[in-house]
């Protein structure tokens, strides 16, 4: 599943190509793509027509349009397989367009929703007063906000009862890390995924929300990690960190920094990828 780099590459190229653009059309092609929509894919037809999209946003993983003057925005999640394509219009169709976009100008490229699974969506919702979809609220900023305080961050960290990884990937403290970025920050950190947070110290937790934002810089750069076809960015082009990656996917392989075989572990129905001499699991409790 896209992750906040993913996410933020998508965002970049929908400010460039989309925004300051009117809709004159909609075409809700799967009624699945709308789903998170209640009133249907009529309604949302409807209500985006005639409404001009302003500069793409974005917290965590989710990212949506504000519609200028109207205090409500859409709000788009990519799921398993989501596309956000600026296409020509006179291209063929992806065989799995789900919502098509058309707009007023002479650009001559129209927004396309494009979904294999259709797990992802588009929905239109109300704003909150700091200019976030009604729904997703209560996300926490992430790492790469300007605004994320580091500080309370630490805090919560030590305060809650679970492990790293866990606290790592609770969307209501930190947003935006998913399971990749979070084995990558890990292994930097040379922390094991089971580690209770409640034994970190502020210099380590510091340490690990700085491996956190570099990691995900680094994979910005790149263009964010593609393993198949289905992330890419608006242009239909595949990011390239996945030949940079230390952690996820390398099961069995040496580690980079002391050559050990990395293992892989079944963990809340994903997977783990560590290093077992750099990141040591913690010692059993005794009771």
């Amino acid at each position: 599943m896209p992750e906040l780099p993913e996410v933020e590459v998508v965002r970049r190229g929908l400010e460039r190509w989309v925004a300051g653009r009117t809709v004159t059309e909609v075409e809700v092609l799967h009624p699945r793509a709308v789903r998170r929509h209640l009133a249907g894919g009529p309604d949302f037809a409807a209500r985006l027509t005639g409404q001009r999209f302003e500069a793409a946003r974005r917290r965590g993983k989710y990212l949506w349009l504000p519609l200028a003057d109207s205090g409500t925005a859409v709000l788009g999640h990519l799921g398993m397989s989501g596309q956000l394509l600026v296409q020509p219009e006179d291209s063929a169709d992806e065989r799995h367009l789900r919502v098509r976009v058309r707009f007023d100008d002479s650009e001559g490229t129209e927004l396309r929703f494009v979904d294999q699974r259709t797990f992802g969506g588009l929905s239109l919702h109300d704003q909150t007063p700091d200019g976030l979809p009604d729904v997703i609220g209560h996300i926490a900023r992430d790492p790469l906000d300007p605004e994320f305080d580091d500080d309370a961050f630490q805090g919560a960290l030590r305060l809650r009862r679970t492990t790293v990884k866990r606290a790592l990937l609770d969307q209501s403290l930190i947003s935006g890390v998913g399971n990749i970025y979070a084995d990558e920050a890990l292994w930097r950190s040379r922390l094991h995924y089971d580690r209770p947070t409640a034994t970190l110290t502020r210099p380590r937790s510091a340490e690990l929300l700085g491996h956190v934002r570099d990691v995900m810089n680094a994979a910005l750069d790149a263009g964010g990690t593609s393993f198949d076809s289905l992330y890419v960015n608006v242009n239909g082009e595949s990011g390239y960190f996945d030949r940079s990656l230390d952690a996820y996917g390398r099961e069995d392989e040496p580690c980079h920094r002391c050559g050990t075989p990395m293992r892989r572990r079944p963990w809340m129905n994903r997977s783990s990828y560590f290093c077992p001499r750099c990141q040591r699991p913690p010692r059993p409790t005794t009771g």
